[in-house]
């Protein structure tokens, strides 16, 4: 695997004897997501939410105008477009690369020609013209594996293998983005917890996340942050979640994950500081 991800106008490391993963710190500009929806639904609380994310830590932000919680309806294009670029340009120089989190080929050719850093596809660019929207730009895509779409992706979904199958429709993704052209080193990838998997599926990917990192040679994103396998878990409502999600990114991270996408980055932030120390052993024993 690569010593860094090319995002656009960055260069992120992903190894190092200081490494941690890195923290996406999610912007949800949606009136109706699972977690946070409303809540940073106009320009001025969305800067501010994500200067906040910023001064505690986030390493990248990732900018979301379309929910895609489990039976969410599809947004227009033109809708989608006013949600986000607004943000996308107050942002550009912030000083972190800017993720913008989108199926659609017309928003990410508007995101990219915008100074966007990163294209995060729930889609894994299936769509009709999306590889073509991206595949000569320098930004880094983030493919994400789901069964089905939004709207019926948690309605019984089936596997017989959810390890070895997610693998397969991901390293089939990115070998159509390489022969397109795509640089190995923009490339990361995303098992989907919560897009189409029920909780023995989650956690078996969970379970098995280095394996895959190891097995397609690219880095991994880990978005677990409060899904509701965290609930299931532990039986919380989303805004009791935080503790079961920093117990998840740790898992995550234990088994090498690159990138954690969460809602709650200070405390994210913090919990991998004492993980990493904690991992290191101060200088102290083998």
């Amino acid at each position: 695997m690569q010593s860094y991800l090319q995002c656009g106008r960055y260069r992120l490391p992903l190894s190092g004897d200081n490494f941690r993963p890195i923290v996406m710190g999610v912007l949800n500009l949606t009136p109706d997501s699972f977690s946070d929806g409303g809540r940073f639904h106009s320009l001025e609380l969305a800067l501010s939410r994500a200067d906040q994310m910023i001064a505690e830590g986030a390493d990248l932000i990732d900018i979301g105008g379309e929910s895609s919680r489990p039976g969410a309806e599809p947004l227009p294009l033109a809708e989608e477009l006013r949600r986000v670029m607004p943000v996308l340009y107050a942002l550009r120089d912030c000083g972190v690369p800017l993720s913008i989190d989108t199926y659609k080929p017309e928003v990410m050719r508007e995101a990219i020609a915008a100074g966007a850093d990163m294209i995060n596809d729930i889609n894994g660019f299936c769509a009709p013209g999306a590889l073509e929207a991206v595949r000569d730009a320098d930004c880094a895509l983030c493919v994400m594996h789901m069964q089905r779409d939004p709207q019926t992706m948690q309605v019984a979904p089936q596997y017989q293998d959810p390890v070895r199958e997610v693998s397969a429709f991901l390293r089939e993704r990115i070998e159509v983005l390489e022969q397109a052209g795509v640089a190995r080193g923009r490339l990361c990838i995303d098992p989907g917890f919560g897009f189409g998997k029920s909780l023995p599926h989650n956690l078996a990917l969970l379970k098995n996340v280095g394996a895959m990192q190891s097995e397609l040679g690219l880095p991994l994103l880990a978005g677990l942050s409060r899904k509701s396998m965290i609930g299931a878990i532990t039986g919380k409502p989303v805004a009791q979640r935080l503790a079961g999600s920093l117990g998840a990114a740790l898992v995550a991270a234990g088994q090498g994950a690159r990138i954690l996408r969460v809602h709650d980055v200070a405390e994210t932030v913090d919990a991998l500081k004492v993980w990493q120390a904690g991992k290191n052993g101060g200088g102290y024993g083998s």
